[in-house]
């Protein structure tokens, strides 16, 4: 009986043990097997999330921020706003604070024929102004106000030779009468050239898509240090607001106008004598021109400069296509300045932009089939 119990034990012994073996995955050549883990019937949810920027990219931003912050706080006190009346109307504008004696920058344009002039200044008193000089040619004008000396602010003036395109660029003004916007863009291009009523032209001018619009007229144009580098003075736009042309009168040329202007209420700009064309290749074509760049010369004013040194007008009138009027051809073709070259009647027109009046240039003139250098003594240009 005995014996019997314990063969039934180990019967039900060695069949637990099998049991077990083969639960475990254990096979008979002494290898073993694992099973896969169950895997989930639903795939895991996916949350778009932004990858943060790292740090550095903050504290670049934030420091771009400080930078425009303090430049408004230096600068902003020396934008006014000039509020005009005439006999037809209002008008207003900007313009930024020259000297400790209240003498204002602005364009011609904003105070032209005004009757009164009232000028916003940062605090938000009014005191009124009077024009002390206009430069029509230029689009700069000088007022001059009666303000306490802690309103008095100065704007520092810097080198708009070392502007270059791409370089930052920042608009204080009162676009649309609406006091002290700021605005930012880049320097777009630089020595555009526009032509004015009187004949004359614009030159240098610095154009930046900062938006400029109505009212930022006479305002000044600053680089990333808050130096003024243009006063803005017109845009290019089709509706009369900002469409990213902008042009701002460079800082350079407000350094040698505005002491003229507080001196002696006007500025004597320096005078060739010439009206002409820049060589294009219908010029080229239609005249049988010896060159392809350069400024014909289509007309010498009688007792002017270049008419005094010799310089040639043209001598008949010529159909060029795609011309409205006839040109004057057979006239010189000025091609160098003072061993600069002249590509066309701009370049040629914004070089004599920063000579003077009673300055001696040197003109490299092709006379047919000679070459000529002529010295011309610059005059001082018509005011009417």
């Amino acid at each position: 009986m005995k014996a019997r119990l314990d063969v039934r034990k180990f019967w039900l012994f060695f069949a637990a043990a099998l049991l077990l073996l083969l639960g475990c995955g254990f096979t008979g050549d002494g290898a073993s097997t694992t099973r896969p883990t169950p895997q989930p019937t639903t795939l895991p949810l996916v949350v778009a999330t932004a990858t943060p920027l790292p740090q550095q990219d903050y504290e670049a931003l934030e420091l771009e921020e400080r930078l425009l912050v303090n430049l408004f706080q230096r600068v902003g006190p020396s934008v006014v706003h000039i509020q005009v009346t005439t006999a037809t109307g209002s008008g207003s504008g900007s313009g930024f604070f020259y000297d400790r004696e209240g003498h204002i920058v602005t364009n011609n344009h904003v105070v032209k024929d005004a009757e009164t002039i009232r000028v916003v200044l940062a605090d938000g008193s009014q005191v009124p102004a009077e024009v002390v000089g206009t430069d029509p040619d230029a689009d700069l004008a000088v007022i001059v106000v009666d303000a306490p000396a802690e309103l008095v602010v100065p704007a520092e003036l810097g080198d708009s030779s070392t502007v270059r395109v791409g370089q930052w660029a920042i608009a204080i003004g009162n676009p649309f009468g609406l006091e002290r916007t700021v605005t930012r863009g880049i320097i777009s291009a630089l020595g555009r050239v526009f032509p004015q009523e009187s004949g004359f032209s614009i030159a240098n001018l610095i154009q930046t898509d900062a938006a400029i619009n109505p009212g930022n007229s006479g305002g000044p144009l600053l680089d990333l240090r808050g130096r003024v580098i243009g006063v803005n003075t017109m845009i290019i736009s089709e509706t009369g607001a900002s469409a990213g042309l902008g042009f701002a009168i460079p800082v350079n040329v407000v350094k040698k106008v505005v002491p003229a202007l507080i001196k002696d209420g006007f500025y004597a700009h320096p005078w060739l004598g010439i009206r002409g064309y820049t060589i294009t290749p219908e010029l080229v074509e239609a005249l049988g021109l010896p060159v392809d760049r350069g400024a014909l010369v289509g007309e010498v004013t009688p007792g002017g400069p270049a008419a005094k040194a010799g310089l040639r007008g043209g001598r008949r009138t010529v159909r060029v296509p795609g011309y409205v009027e006839p040109v004057q051809a057979g006239g010189d073709i000025i091609v160098g300045i003072d061993g600069n070259r002249v590509t066309g009647m701009d370049s040629l027109i914004s070089y004599l932009d920063f000579t003077e009046a009673g300055q001696v240039v040197v003109l490299d003139v092709i006379r047919g089939t000679e070459r000529l250098s002529i010295k011309v003594t610059l005059g001082q240009r018509p005011r009417e």
